[in-house]
C-alpha cells in the first residue's frame, strides 16, 4: 500500500518540474507566481556562490569569478530537472510494484532509477526491460518526455545566447561614446561637437530600443542578468544607469512636459521600466543609495557640458528640484540591482580620466 501512495508523490514531482521548465524555456514572458524551482534555485546558488566570491580580495580575479556563474548556473539547473525527473519517474515504476525485470528477476528501488535514467536520456541498453504493460506505458512516456526535454535543450541555448550577444554589441558600442565605465558626464563631454545635439538625440533613441529589448529579453529570460560583459569596466547595468543619467540632466534643465517626445524622455520612460521591473523580478526592493553619485560639486562640472553638447544647464533651484526628482525615479532601484549583482555604478560625473578599454593594449590590462 506505501508503495501505491508514493505515486503521488511521484507525478506532483514531475509536473512540477516540467511546469518550471516551460516557464523557463518555454514562455515568453513575466512570471508572476513566486513559488517556482528555477526562483529558488537561484537566490540559493547565487547567495551560496557570492558569499564566497565576496572573499576574494582582487577585483579583477573576482569579476572573473562572478562572470563563470551565468553559464555554469544553466548547466546545474539542467542536471537538477534531469536528475529530478529521473528520480520521479523511478519512484514511480517503483511505486507500480517494480514491475522490471533484470537477468529474469524483479527488480530494486535502485534498478528502477537505473531504469529510468536510461530510458530518460534514450540510451536503450536492454539489460532492465519492463514486465507489465503499465510499465511499459511508463516507460515510453518517460522516453518522451526525455526526448522533449534534450530538444528544448538544444534550441533553448542558442536562443539564450544570441540574445546575450545583442545585448554586448550595443555595451560595447558605448565605451567609445561614454567611456570606460559609462558615465553621463563623459557621453556629454564627447558630444560637445556642432552638432553634437543631433548625435546625442540619435544615440538616446537606439538606447531606447536597446532598453525595451533589454527589458524584453531579460523579464522572459532573467538568467541573462547573471551573464557578465567582456569587459570588467562594462556591463548592461552600468549602461542603463548612465543613460537614465544623460536623460535626467537633459529632462531637469526643462520642465518634463514641455517636449513629451523628446528622444531623452522616451530613453528615460522605457530604462527606467526596464529598472524597476527587472529588480521586481529578483524581488529586490528599491533601498536607498549608500553614497551619493552626484554631488553638487559633480553637477557644477556638468553644467558647462551640457550646454556645450547643445542643452540648457542645471542650475535653477526649480531644475535642481526636478533633477532630484528624476533620479529617486530610478536610483532606488539600480541600487538594489547593483547590491545583488555585485556591480559597482559609476559616478555621474567620471572622478579621473582612464583609458577606454578600446585604447588598451596591455594583456594584463583591466578588460
Amino acid at each position: 500500500m506505501l508503495s501505491y501512495l508514493a505515486a503521488i508523490p511521484a507525478l506532483l514531482l514531475i509536473l512540477i518540474v516540467l511546469w518550471d521548465v516551460f516557464e523557463s524555456m518555454v514562455l515568453p514572458r513575466r512570471v508572476q507566481r513566486r513559488l517556482r524551482f528555477a526562483r529558488y534555485f537561484y537566490r540559493v546558488t547565487w547567495g551560496a556562490y557570492t558569499s564566497v566570491v565576496r572573499r576574494v580580495s582582487d577585483a579583477g580575479r573576482r569579476e572573473s569569478l562572478l562572470g563563470f556563474y551565468g553559464p555554469l548556473s544553466i548547466i546545474m539547473l539542467l542536471v537538477v530537472w534531469a536528475g529530478l525527473l529521473v528520480l520521479a519517474f523511478g519512484l514511480l515504476q517503483w511505486s507500480c510494484g517494480s514491475q522490471l525485470l533484470l537477468d529474469g528477476r524483479k527488480t530494486n528501488f535502485g534498478n528502477d532509477v537505473y531504469m529510468s535514467g536510461t530510458t530518460f536520456f534514450t540510451l536503450g541498453l536492454g539489460d532492465i526491460r519492463p514486465d507489465s504493460a503499465l510499465a511499459r506505458a511508463i516507460t515510453v512516456v518517460e522516453a518522451g518526455t526525455g526526448f522533449g526535454f534534450l530538444a528544448l535543450v538544444i534550441g533553448y541555448l542558442p536562443v539564450l545566447y544570441q540574445t546575450f550577444s545583442r545585448r554586448e554589441i550595443t555595451i560595447s558600442l558605448l565605451d567609445a561614446r561614454a567611456g570606460s565605465p559609462p558615465t553621463a558626464g563623459e557621453m556629454l563631454r564627447r558630444h560637445t561637437l556642432a552638432d553634437g545635439t543631433q548625435q546625442l538625440d540619435r544615440l538616446l533613441l537606439d538606447w531606447e530600443r536597446w532598453a525595451g529589448d533589454l527589458l524584453e529579453s531579460h523579464l522572459s529570460y532573467p538568467i541573462l542578468a547573471y551573464f557578465r560583459s567582456q569587459h570588467d569596466r562594462q556591463s548592461w547595468l552600468m549602461a542603463l544607469t548612465a543613460i537614465l543619467d544623460v536623460c535626467a540632466l537633459i529632462l531637469a534643465a526643462e520642465p518634463t512636459e514641455a517636449a513629451p517626445l523628446h528622444p531623452a524622455r522616451l530613453a528615460f520612460a522605457i530604462s527606467r521600466h526596464a529598472a524597476v521591473d527587472l529588480s521586481q523580478v529578483f524581488g529586490r526592493q528599491a533601498v536607498t543609495p549608500i553614497r551619493n553619485r552626484l554631488s553638487a560639486r559633480d553637477l557644477d562640472a556638468l553644467n558647462p557640458l551640457l550646454v556645450g553638447a547643445g542643452f540648457r544647464a542645471v542650475d535653477s533651484n526649480d531644475a535642481r528640484t526636478r533633477l532630484t526628482a528624476l533620479r529617486d525615479l530610478y536610483e532606488p532601484y539600480v541600487s538594489a540591482l547593483a547590491s545583488m549583482m555585485l556591480i559597482e555604478l559609476p559616478d555621474t560625473m567620471p572622478s579621473e580620466e582612464r583609458a577606454d578599454d578600446w585604447q588598451t593594449t596591455d594583456a594584463n590590462a583591466d578588460h
